[in-house]
């Protein structure tokens, strides 16, 4: 979508659901201009991913002002965890408080001029998922990318969420499945922990794109706990290969959406 008339904010939006969310952070080595919008308000995890937990929010003409989180101001951030006077305080809002803030979330935030919009929210099909594109709507989400992990029970809950895009119109750019296998940090041998396959498979019955797995890799679990760059840090590891490869196969995709 192109920049809506005198706010020049997101062009394009990547709506992604599912559990085991892929980590956030690619989209600095690609040279995007990226904010990201997290709203999983009752668990809002992503500050502390990216090392931005306790700071602020401040307001200006256009809103708030969301919170860079490189230093080269390439990604900007919002998140419920930034209004949170104790980040371990519980959020227990019903669903029209939920879709107020939301909605504000997108509308009342100085995002600025960006090439995307990554909508980071819980797993399932709850009021969070359902305030997310009615807010973007407007704005012609370009679609959602769908996370889940080998098991069955997983899988079963991602087929719901498919449904979901369907019945909401919202277009499913691909199915990424995340911890897919052990990456041995030494000796970087990947060994099926879970299942596998899962994740081809279901996108294979769904008839929709599937974009790469993302192996359970330590060196990837201790960066987003501790707040650390991994994609500066770790470049040779299997988790980078798999994050790199899937990120250049979503941005492939974009003409073809965006026409």
């Amino acid at each position: 979508m192109e920049a809506a008339a005198g706010r020049r904010w997101e062009k394009h939006h990547l709506h992604g659901v599912g559990p085991g969310a892929a980590p956030p952070g690619q989209e600095a080595s690609l040279s995007l201009q990226v904010g990201i919008l997290d709203v999983d308000l009752c668990g809002p995890s992503i500050p502390h991913m990216l090392h931005a937990q306790g700071k602020a929010v401040h307001q200006c003409d256009s809103g708030w002002v969301p919170v860079f989180v490189d230093q080269e101001q390439s990604i900007s951030l919002m998140s419920v965890g930034f209004l949170l006077e104790n980040p371990d305080e519980a959020v227990v809002w019903r669903g029209p408080k939920k879709h107020a803030l939301i909605k504000q979330f997108v509308s009342d935030v100085a995002w600025g001029e960006l090439d995307y919009l990554v909508v980071d929210t819980p797993p399932g099909t709850s009021d969070e998922h359902m305030a997310t594109v009615e807010a973007l709507r407007p704005y012609k989400p370009l679609g959602a990318l769908v996370v889940t992990t080998p098991q069955a029970v997983s899988i079963g809950d991602v087929r719901r969420e498919l449904t979901f895009c369907k019945k909401t119109g919202l277009q499913v750019i691909g199915v990424i499945e995340n911890m897919s296998g052990f990456a041995c940090p030494h000796c970087a041998e990947c060994t099926n922990v879970f299942s596998s396959g899962g994740g081809e498979e279901l996108a294979r019955l769904a008839g929709v794109p599937f974009l790469g797995s993302v192996p359970l890799d330590p060196q990837l679990t201790r960066s987003l706990e501790e707040g650390r760059d991994f994609i500066q840090e770790f470049p040779k590891s299997t988790a980078y290969s798999a994050l790199t490869s899937i990120a250049h196969k979503v941005l492939h995709q974009m003409p073809a959406l965006c026409s």
